[in-house]
């Protein structure tokens, strides 16, 4: 039997000075985040008691608290066998902080308790909402606002404030017996805390460099002079060395023309005076009109350094064209949380899309009890919920992240009486948001994303008896068949193939006049083919296709798709055998115009990076105007047959990747160092689809060097993205992803830039980057 040493009991005195220590550490990180004496702070470091809500049969109390280091709460377990790490979250993963009863679950199960008392944290990745009541509407403010406070002030750090944060948390944890000072062993262990290995003789060397007191202990300036040797940046020292003078100032002047020379900053002039204000710490070099290497260090790690446009941070582009003229963040069956068989319906799924840009989503509606429709994915066993609840989170979150049109693309699978219902709770729950006549009289082409901001438009079927929906209607009937449209039911499950057997599978289905009078712009129809000249089908009428029929359409026919998408809209959706949500790829399908090609918004992976990459250019708002050759009338461009034609200066990029920074570690255990490396990827026409690597650098996620260049010539820049993916190598399985980025050729900036790179969900590491050098240059 294996006997358990214990852990000696530490006495009063003793207890009192580590309470002290950790009240003075919290403070100071307080200070950090520019919470001084903040009370709410103060409350969250206390902590509470608040009842975790997760059924009407589990509602139960526990300890939440704020740790010293202001970045993660504990929350108490009763678990037995939980480990530690698992009792502890990051407020760095939670995307939001809902007041009363505004998710699925208060909304179930909490609707006894008043709202003042409640409130949700919402997680970035797939975890659960995490549901909680306080003991008094003061005790609920205190978590919201502290909360609240504290992502905000940690989201408007600098990147050096960050770091510096998150270095003294390390040191923090690997002083283990908390005396405040630093021993050989706890300086080994911080190295492998933040993700980087060192044989015993460097750790040694550092470690008697850093001792200038000799007492086999490293304390206060001694453990500061430690972080300046880890922190060292000597790749942008030597860039900041040809530009600065003798005493280590860069002049406002060579300032300008390092911006001007190698980052091509048009507005040098008057950009240089106005960052050296902006970024230097140093108060007598900013008097001086100069810059340190400090300040040089801040503004490469800033949004003006990033390798992403700051420009196209905001909405840019012509938004009064017709709306077809637009790409459309799209998701398809958004309702799911997972895979497209077993998985949950949320209305949090809508919420999700709405706040990433999304603004097509995709509701699949059957007759629910009670009257009420409901919403899942027909045939399957996904959960079932209320259309009506849907419309009111599409109602309270469409205009969050984006004033432009949202679409709601029904697929109706309802009886006549429940249709009926579906428009009432369309008309009364979004009221004015409901698009219900056209815009300014347009009767022959789309209204554009600017005419038709803030509006809410319908995508389903129309009686075909009315006169058109632009036109007006006055047709009487209640009721008539139009041609069905059932996606669900090309699932390549057997089970659904069953019920769909089972079901009889109808070519009609029974449409309500009032539901479709909610449909004015987007009018769904089968697609027979391209349009005859002499016979051109209504602007308004648009047809889905599966990305097999539309893959192959683009593949035969892409300038025919591409002169069908000038006039008229087009959504893709995955193929019936993804049953566990997986994607395609939308470039090809971009590059002849289509406008919505819906993805598996819950699915990360490369082609959900791909997508978010093309849509945080011009502003985030989920609407990108086409390239002019793919909205020219006369245009005989073709993906797949390039030729001579107005598609933009072929160019030549070159990439340097020099280093990264603190790369997060992929396997959790404290002797796993991450060995990266770095890959970049070109996604646009076939010519210029491209992959290349760097060497794996060993043992080091903490700052790893490559120092290596790469070019790549680009036929069609318009529709090229390039993607940067970082991996932890190993030999005998897959990789490991660690982070990446991608965004569109057009948006990067040249010069040193820094890639802030993203968690595979597509949120940001609080300082994760690579450091690398762009030039692009016309093709001869």
């Amino acid at each position: 039997m294996q006997c358990i040493r214990r852990q000696p009991k530490r006495t009063v005195s003793q207890e009192n000075i580590l309470l002290e220590q950790s009240r003075r550490v919290a403070a100071l990180n307080g200070i950090r985040l520019g919470l001084k004496d903040d009370k709410d702070l103060k409350f969250l470091l206390k902590g509470s008691q608040l009842l975790k809500v997760k059924s009407s049969s589990w509602r139960k109390e526990r300890f939440y608290k704020l740790q010293e280091d202001c970045k993660t709460i504990w929350q108490e377990s009763k678990k037995v066998l939980r480990s530690p790490e698992s009792q502890i979250f990051s407020i760095e993963d939670i995307r939001d902080v809902r007041s009363g009863h505004k998710t699925e679950g208060m909304e179930k199960y909490a609707k006894d308790v008043p709202e003042y008392r409640c409130f949700s944290i919402i997680f970035k990745d797939q975890r659960k909402n995490l549901d909680l009541i306080a003991s008094s509407e003061d005790d609920a403010n205190h978590w919201i606002a502290g909360l609240g406070k504290i992502i905000a002030h940690s989201n408007s750090m600098n990147q050096k404030q960050k770091l510096q944060h998150w270095i003294h948390t390390c040191l923090r944890k690997a002083d283990k017996n908390k005396d405040n000072k630093m021993s050989l062993k706890e300086l080994k262990d911080f190295l492998k805390e933040v993700n980087i290995e060192v044989d015993d003789y460097h750790a040694k060397k550092i470690f008697q460099h850093c001792d200038k007191s000799k007492t086999e202990a490293l304390e206060d300036d001694e453990i500061e002079e430690f972080y300046k040797i880890l922190t060292e940046r000597k790749e942008i020292d030597s860039i900041f060395q040809m530009y600065s003078d003798p005493e280590g100032f860069m002049s406002c002047q060579n300032l300008v023309r390092f911006l001007y020379e190698v980052q091509q900053e048009e507005d040098a002039v008057v950009a240089a005076p106005a960052l050296i204000q902006r970024y230097e710490p140093n108060e007598r070099a900013k008097r001086g009109n100069a810059m340190t290497k400090d300040g040089f260090l801040m503004y490469l790690l800033s949004d003006e350094g990033n390798i992403f446009n700051p420009s196209h941070r905001k909405v840019y582009q012509d938004m009064t064209q017709p709306l077809s003229h637009y790409l459309v963040s799209s998701s398809h069956n958004t309702y799911l949380m997972e895979d497209q068989i077993t998985g949950p319906s949320s209305t949090e799924a809508y919420i999700r899309a709405l706040t990433k840009g999304c603004r097509c989503v995709e509701l699949d509606c059957w007759d629910g009890p009670n009257s009420e429709p409901v919403i899942y994915h027909g045939y399957t066993l996904t959960s079932k919920i209320l259309f009506s609840d849907v419309i009111k989170a599409i109602k309270n979150y469409a205009f969050k992240t984006s004033p432009y049109p949202v679409i709601i693309s029904l697929e109706n699978h309802c009886s006549v009486d429940q249709q009926k219902v579906m428009a009432q709770h369309m008309t009364s729950i979004l009221q004015d948001m409901l698009l219900v006549a056209p815009v300014d009289g347009n009767k022959s082409q789309f209204p554009s994303p600017e005419q038709l901001k803030g509006k809410i438009l319908v995508k389903g079927k129309k009686l075909s008896r009315q006169e058109d929906p632009i036109n007006g209607s006055n047709n009487l009937e209640e009721a008539e068949d139009v041609s069905d449209e059932d996606e669900a039911a090309e699932i390549e499950d057997e089970s659904v193939k069953t019920k769909v057997e089972q079901k009889g599978k109808s070519d009609t289905l029974k449409l309500a006049k009032e539901l479709s009078d909610t449909v004015v712009y987007c009018k769904s129809v089968h697609f027979e083919g391209f349009d005859d000249p002499n016979h051109p089908r209504a602007f308004y009428e648009m047809s889905s296709f599966s990305e097999g029929k539309a893959l192959k359409l683009a593949q035969e026919s892409g300038t025919s798709f591409i002169h069908h998408n000038i006039r008229h809209l087009s959504r893709i959706y995955p193929a019936g055998w993804r049953t566990d949500s997986s994607n395609y790829s939308p470039v090809d399908l971009w590059n002849v115009g289509c406008q919505i090609v819906a993805l598996n918004f819950q699915t990360a992976g490369t082609e959900m990076d791909v997508y978010q990459g093309r849509f945080q250019d011009n502003g985030f708002s989920g609407y990108v105007l086409k390239p002019e050759f793919l909205r020219d009338e006369q245009t005989k461009f073709n993906p797949k047959s390039i030729t001579e034609g107005t598609w933009g200066t072929k160019k030549k990029l070159l990439l340097k990747i020099i280093s990264g920074q603190q790369l997060p570690k992929v396997n959790k255990s404290k002797n796993s160092i991450v060995d990266p490396k770095v890959t970049i990827e070109i996604h646009g026409v076939q010519q210029d689809n491209n992959k290349k690597q760097t060497k794996v650098i060993e043992n080091n996620g903490f700052n790893p060097n490559w120092n290596e260049e790469f070019t790549f010539d680009i036929e069609i820049p318009a529709l090229a993205l390039v993607r940067f993916v970082v991996e932890d190598f190993d030999m005998s399985t897959k990789n490991d992803f660690i982070g990446q980025y991608t965004l569109p050729f057009s948006s990067l900036k040249q010069g040193y830039r820094h890639i802030h790179l993203l968690t595979k969900n597509g949120d940001p590491y609080s300082s994760s980057t690579l450091f690398v050098y762009v030039n692009i240059q016309d093709c001869d």
